[in-house]
């Protein structure tokens, strides 16, 4: 397959020459909708630190030409190494939720991940959803006939029509190992802020903005980045 031409990115940098770049890979499906105001004011918190932030569309998503049911994960792999390589360094990627199956062919000075999941748990998610929406408007479904459907033809899932290939890839995806990576959660022990993945509309957070974006400064001092 020929290579996907780099999609639209958001970009905020400092008015200096940037210490580092970070390469923000969003939570995937509609679980990015719920988090971009977010990790937009984590970008701009990040500038003033005087790192450059870049937030990247994939294939299918957003300003995106391409179809998503013509995607999947290793594309969506692919590209987002395409963007790191296209990053003046030293770049470190910072992977929210399943933005963490995606991240591991990319070249990076250092990864952050916060409160990764795995695909598994991600595909059920959705299923259920469309188990209990099809549950409401008087249509019978189940996990089983979803997967059964899905095996043949794009299955649409809150709102994101996914292939085969995709739905297959997801369901045996897991986070792999990269390095030096901080992986860190949210709640007490890790990140405060709220679980804004599981708003059913897009929400927005400015303190957990500005811890995610104060943590990543000091995962780069820690490892040696900056």
């Amino acid at each position: 397959m020929a290579a996907d031409v780099l999609e639209h990115q958001l970009r905020i940098a400092p008015a200096n020459a940037p210490r580092a770049t970070v390469l923000i890979v969003p939570p995937l499906f509609d679980e990015a909708n719920r988090l971009r105001r977010t990790l937009v004011l984590a970008m701009r918190a990040l500038s003033m630190e005087d790192f450059a932030a870049v937030l990247p569309d994939l294939p299918g998503q957003n300003e995106s030409l391409i179809a998503l049911e013509d995607v999947d994960l290793e594309r969506w792999q692919n590209a987002l190494a395409a963007v790191a390589a296209s990053l003046a360094g030293p770049v470190i990627i910072a992977s929210i939720r399943g933005g963490a199956l995606i991240d591991h062919r990319a070249e990076a000075a250092a990864w952050w991940r916060l409160a990764p999941v795995g695909g598994a748990s991600l595909l059920r998610t959705m299923m259920r959803a469309r188990v209990a929406a099809d549950r409401e408007a008087g249509i019978e479904s189940s996990l089983d006939s979803l997967h059964e459907t899905a095996q043949a033809t794009p299955l649409l899932l809150a709102g994101n029509a996914l292939s085969p290939a995709m739905v297959a890839q997801l369901g045996a995806a897991e986070a792999q190992a990269v390095g030096p990576l901080r992986s860190i959660g949210l709640g007490a022990d890790g990140i405060a802020g709220t679980p804004l993945w599981l708003r059913a509309e897009p929400g927005e957070d400015a303190a957990m903005a500005a811890a995610i974006a104060a943590d990543i400064v000091a995962w780069s001092r820690t490892c040696g980045v900056i």
